[in-house]
């Protein structure tokens, strides 16, 4: 499989970029990837990998497409991929829609990202809008957000469709065999929400390629029987967002509470390896990013502080979604769906 890592997206690119991309050879031996970036200073950063004699026999496996320009998250997506035709997301994605390689990786301008999947490679026939899938740590498993932000306007079909790509994705690269699919809602009852969320739950009721469990409830989000939880990407955008800074004040004043008295302190060093699972249970790194459900590849948007471990797991993730046929099976499960007398 070939896979494209965007070298200069993120914080600290392209340090982490090309070492996550040779942490990724050394693991998998069916495994090439091709740096999108400036040339020399990709070059110049492999040199300065850690270790040499490892990049050495992996070295045969990396190639470096030449792309001068950057993306910035300041630019307005659809006029900078129009703009600038040497960037790295665009020559990436060219690269990806030419079917010479199957994954996209990056960790910059999601904007972009979201514009350039939609139409540098382009969505998969019958699905209307692609989507965020935000695989969310939770204790013991991970919950899938779908739609996590791409798009904050939804029609009920639409919504239809995330959630039957987040059970092709949970099924495939998380191996669960029925995920188990909630719509997200403010009550649990079927006539709760708002036109959307009660059109949308009238359609999920009908026969669809996936099982559906109900309403579900933001405080019953992170706790609840389901496995993938379908919303428009606003609401989806908010209830991440709310999670991602629920959980840091909860960890930070749980560190300010314990270290505040001696008591405090002793219970800290008692609990010192219970703390260090639970936090590593909800390490967003250990993901590595966001993948794109619907379009003609895999693609998965790494965070934009990524490290080089985070970056080495999104393009596990790419390969996750490749090896799982992802995209193929999305291809054949739309056909299957059932929507609206309006859409039929």
């Amino acid at each position: 499989m070939r896979i494209v890592v965007d070298a200069m997206g993120g914080d600290f690119a392209p340090k982490v970029n090309v070492d996550g991309a040779i942490d990724a050879l050394r693991e998998y031996a069916d495994m090439e990837i091709v740096l999108v970036g400036p040339q020399q200073l990709v070059e110049k950063t492999i040199g300065e990998y850690a270790d040499q004699a490892e990049y050495e026999k992996v070295k045969g496996r990396l190639s470096i497409v030449d792309a001068q320009e950057v993306i910035s998250t300041e630019e307005h997506p659809v006029m900078a991929l129009r703009r600038k035709k040497n960037s790295t997301i665009v020559v990436g994605m060219d690269i990806v829609r030419s079917k010479e390689a199957e994954a996209f990786v990056s960790a910059g301008s999601t904007g972009a990202l979201m514009a350039g999947s939609m139409f540098k490679i382009g969505r998969i026939k019958g699905i209307a809008r692609p989507a965020l899938a935000a695989p969310i740590p939770v204790p013991g498993r991970t919950l899938l957000l779908v739609d996590a932000g791409a798009n904050v306007d939804c029609k009920p079909d639409w919504v239809v469709q995330f959630a039957m790509m987040g059970s092709v994705y949970m099924r495939r690269v998380m191996n669960i065999e029925d995920p188990q699919v909630g719509l997200l809602n403010i009550g649990v009852e079927e006539a709760k929400g708002n036109e959307l969320s009660q059109q949308t739950y009238a359609l999920m009721k009908k026969p669809q390629p996936f099982t559906f469990c109900g309403n579900i409830e933001a405080r019953e989000a992170l706790h609840c029987s389901c496995d993938v939880l379908a919303t428009d990407g606003f609401a989806g955008n908010v209830l991440l967002k709310n999670t991602e800074g629920a959980i840091s004040m909860l960890f930070k004043l749980l560190k300010e509470g314990l270290l505040s008295s001696t008591k405090g302190k002793l219970a800290a060093l008692l609990a010192k390896d219970t703390f260090k699972t639970l936090k590593k249970s909800m390490d967003s790194t250990e993901i590595g990013g966001v993948p794109m459900l619907g379009v003609e590849g895999a693609v998965v948007k790494a965070h934009g502080n990524s490290n080089a471990r985070a970056i080495f797991c999104a393009i596990r993730q790419a390969k996750n979604m490749i090896d799982g046929g992802v995209v193929e099976l999305i291809r054949e499960e739309v056909s299957r769906l059932s929507v609206s007398e309006d859409e039929a």
